[in-house]
């Protein structure tokens, strides 16, 4: 294998992540719901109000599924950095997030998240690097997510011989699929509207990337102004779903996948649509005032909902 100067996979693969930490309380999980556009469109919607009051005397808040991004995030103090792996963080691309819920999630919890790494790919120009939390309640040991992180290192690759080129996976290449979206019409729609403030609120669960916030540090990037983060999207599709076909039920969700396309302006318009293959729903999210994709996926659901 000839290996780059700048990257060095055995010692990026011997690495071993500490276990951290991570606690949140219903008061994390309504401002995450908020960020994510929970009740934006009517503040007394009756399938969103659960996960940001106590609906009808109940005595906790529902959790919406996609919290679960945030343990990862909590869990990689350091970022994605690894021993023998240099990059420019600016070049860092998310490509994709894959979610498995275990059991629903309590309304505050404290967490052990055990980190590793899933798979790293050698594609030429660029690296693909892909980080694994899975997060156990720390009380009674029990799992209750995992977290799969897709990152596209770009600049970071050509680390192998291109005869041989370098991948390492430690999961079935067939677990998260390619997604093709139907030629046929959507089961549902979803239309909804990105507040201008809606990063602003977003970062607030922990995310503090400039490229959110700040118009310099935006306009460095090639954008002209700051993007909503790839997540909170993840969060309004997956709330579209929960919303159309689970009855807004959010214990029915079991998985979920996102691949990001595009970038997203706070103050555009996402139509989410969704087709039914049995037990997974597949999705696409496009922004409606430049009719281009922006997110695909899938969700699979434990079972469909009586009304449908």
């Amino acid at each position: 294998m000839v290996q780059s100067s700048k990257f060095d996979p055995d010692r990026a693969l011997a690495h071993k992540y500490p276990e951290t930490t991570y606690s949140y309380t219903e008061r994390d999980a309504v401002i995450y719901a908020l960020g994510v556009g929970a009740c934006g469109r009517d503040a007394i919607d009756a399938d969103e109000l659960k996960f940001v009051y106590h609906e009808n005397g109940q005595q906790h808040i529902q959790v919406l599924p996609t919290f679960a991004a945030l343990f990862s995030l909590g869990s990689m103090e350091d970022g994605l950095d690894l021993p023998g792996l240099q990059f420019d963080p600016r070049l860092l691309l998310h490509g994709q997030q894959y979610i498995e819920v275990y059991k629903p999630f309590p309304s505050n919890a404290s967490l052990i998240n055990k980190v590793s790494l899933a798979g790293l790919h050698d594609k030429g120009k660029a690296a693909i690097l892909e980080i694994e939390t899975k997060s156990y309640l720390k009380e009674s040991g029990e799992l209750l997510c995992m977290n799969r992180l897709t990152a596209f290192l770009r600049g970071a690759g050509g680390f192998s011989n291109s005869g041989h080129p370098f991948s390492y996976s430690n999961y079935p290449t067939n677990q998260v699929p390619v997604v093709k979206i139907p030629k046929k019409q959507p089961f549902a729609v979803f239309e909804d509207s990105v507040q201008p403030s809606q990063a602003l609120l977003y970062r607030l669960s922990g995310d503090y990337n400039p490229l959110h916030s700040d118009p310099t540090i935006a306009k460095i990037a090639g954008f002209s102004r700051p993007i909503l983060h790839g997540l909170c999207t993840l969060g309004f599709a997956v709330r579209a779903i929960t919303k159309c076909i689970c009855r807004g039920d959010a214990t029915n969700i079991k998985s979920i996948s996102g691949r990001f396309l595009l970038h997203v302006y706070p103050g555009e318009t996402l139509v989410t649509e969704m087709w039914f293959e049995g037990l997974r729903v597949i999705y696409q999210v496009k922004v409606k005032e430049r009719n281009r994709a922006v997110l695909s996926g899938f969700v699979d659901i434990h079972r469909l909902a009586s009304s449908l």
